[in-house]
């Protein structure tokens, strides 16, 4: 408190009720090709459906990396998406002229808002072959109130127009009341869906905007902001706005001008010249995960190599999981999971062959106890295609480790009977034999089993870790993940204190309630802490630093069960066999 000069009372507060916070353990992330939606941007998706809303169903081409993320959404709620684009991707556009031309590539809202637009009046918000089913047109006041029945073609979209909207666009309310005198500053939007590769429906109006506004500075009721490309930029799900000369020279302008007619009655046509691109490199894949390799910006606990295992050179996939794997390893506070290469499980000969390869994959993929590696692919039913597909398990074993997550805790094992059943499945790629499973574990791959009445199970919990160490089992490695990132949050409350007693025993008690927590919450069997003179000397102190040693005694799964059965003659008593 600060001296007082004169007499009086101050009246001050000290927050003294610093807790370990709860800090989530259950957020995937991967990256994946699809055929719509923003490009290298993470976007948080809860559901299978809000994956097929805005990134597409699966295809041919893209399924071995949708399919990752929806098994993942069968088990969690929570996935940070990024869509990988290659460099020859387009958005399909609508010229002034209505023809395609050469178009851009826009991968999302920021490279947009960067971006030198060609003449294009509208170009489909995201790349792909999707954009080419669009079609979008803009109607004015002049527009609405024209006379187009020598124009069949313009007459349809008019009528559509009316349909679609209740009344005509006039002078918006805010224009008026600036002074912009019967300057018709408003317009309609709209957009349909020509071919019906989005809606399902050829030629339906999937969105529309109403009465939006010429006018760069005009505002709704509500104070948002009412300009048609701002409009288009924040609110719709398929367009930007391209060149504003385009929708005639007084757009863009100040509400207080007064406004003319667009260039013709109505303005668009359908979109042209998008490209999904080619399919996707280890670069460009490597590319998206860049997303995730801020530990401090980005919040991501459960990192999924995705489909890439299934890349054409099988050196570029295992580049590709090594590089998730590395992401892992360098944020130290999530788990990667990463699958052999397709080549490796699929439809290779026999099961030596499929050891030998699967051997060479983890040799690629590397030793860490961040890391986590399944053993097979999975054969299952797709529903969009009503097709069967082999795709990799990692979505599903990150999946296991979020269901855990939310039936236990994350210091629970995901394998075996009670939390470790595979869903969605017809069988793996392959069938390992007890020799193989066991040999498999040695090279720390976790296998699969299959139990009659009981499903298929991920058999095994290691980390992809090779040297004997508590870190080599799933269950050890995101328990002190989750001490480690939960006691460092709460240790920020002390930076800039003073290392005196105090302070240190404030820690102390900080952490010991959390730790006591977590060991009848099973995670633990014992712990200690110590932050004291012992191990803040002096020239701790003196170097501005602060140490606290937390020493835990992990819970252990249990891998082998070993049971005797003796058998014993009647008349002899069980004591005398030292039962």
């Amino acid at each position: 408190m600060p001296f007082q000069i004169s007499p009086g009372v101050t009246i001050t507060e000290k927050d003294l009720t610093t807790v370990v916070p709860s800090v989530s353990t259950t957020i995937g992330g991967i990256v994946g090709e699809f055929g719509w939606g923003p490009c290298n941007e993470k976007v948080r998706i809860t559901s299978e459906n809000e994956l097929v809303a805005l990134f597409g169903e699966p295809t041919l081409d893209n399924a071995k990396y949708f399919w990752p993320a929806a098994n993942y959404l069968g088990y969690g709620d929570n996935l940070l998406v990024v869509r990988g684009i290659a460099v020859d991707a387009r958005n399909a556009a609508v010229k002034a002229d209505a023809t395609a031309g050469e178009v851009d590539l826009i991968e999302n809202g920021d490279d947009y808002d960067g971006s030198t637009l060609t003449d294009a009046l509208f170009f489909a918000k995201y790349p792909g072959l999707l954009g080419n089913s669009l079609e979008v047109y803009a109607i004015d006041n002049a527009g609405w109130n024209a006379d187009l029945s020598g124009d069949a073609t313009a007459l349809a979209i008019q009528n559509k127009f009316k349909a679609a909207f209740i009344s005509e666009p006039k002078t918006s309310a805010d224009a008026e009341a600036s002074a912009g005198e019967n300057g018709l500053d408003e317009m309609h939007i709209m957009i349909i869906d020509k071919t019906g590769m989005i809606a399902k429906v050829a030629n339906d109006v999937i969105e529309t905007h109403a009465f939006v506004s010429k006018a760069f500075d005009a505002r709704r009721q509500d104070g948002s902001n009412n300009y048609v490309v701002n409009v288009l930029r924040n609110e719709s799900q398929y367009v930007y706005a391209g060149k504003l000369a385009q929708f005639g020279a007084d757009v863009g302008q100040p509400k207080t001008t007064t406004f003319g007619a667009l260039t013709s009655n109505i303005i668009g046509g359908q979109l042209q010249g998008g490209l999904d691109g080619s399919a996707l490199t280890g670069t460009e894949l490597m590319a998206g995960y860049d997303q995730f390799d801020n530990a401090e910006t980005v919040d991501v606990t459960l990192l999924m190599q995705g489909g890439s295992a299934g890349l054409a050179v099988k050196a570029d996939a295992n580049a590709v999981g090594a590089y998730v794997r590395n992401i892992a390893d360098t944020r130290k506070d999530c788990v990667a999971f990463v699958s052999p290469h397709h080549d490796s499980c699929v439809a290779v000969a026999d099961n030596t062959a499929i050891m030998t390869e699967i051997k060479l994959d983890k040799e690629a993929l590397g030793s860490s106890s961040y890391g986590v590696m399944d053993s097979a692919w999975k054969y299952q039913y797709d529903r969009y295609r009503d097709v069967f597909v082999n795709v990799p398990m990692n979505g599903d074993i990150a999946g296991l480790c979020a269901r855990t997550d939310f039936t236990n805790d994350p210091w629970y094992s995901p394998a075996g009977v009670s939390r470790g059943t595979i869903k969605n499945i017809v069988k793996t790629s392959w069938h390992a034999r007890k020799a193989d499973r066991d040999e498999l574990y040695k090279l720390s791959i976790n296998p699969f089993a299959t139990r009659v009445g009981e499903g298929i199970q991920l058999f095994g919990d290691k980390t992809m870790l090779l040297r004997p160490s508590a870190f080599d089992r799933i269950n050890v490695r995101r328990l002190f993940i989750i001490l480690e990132k939960s006691i460092a949050i709460a240790a920020r409350n002390l930076l800039f204190e003073f290392n005196d007693e105090f302070t240190r025993s404030q820690f102390v008690n900080i952490v010991a309630p959390f730790l006591r927590e977590v060991q009848g919450r099973r995670g633990i069997t014992d712990f200690k802490v110590v932050c004291d003179s012992t191990n803040n000397t002096g020239q701790v102190i003196d170097t501005n630093r602060f140490v606290g040693d937390i020493y835990v005694k992990p819970t252990r799964s249990i891998n082998y069960i070993q049971l005797n059965f003796v058998a014993s003659r009647t008349d002899v008593s069980f004591t005398e066999l030292g039962a």
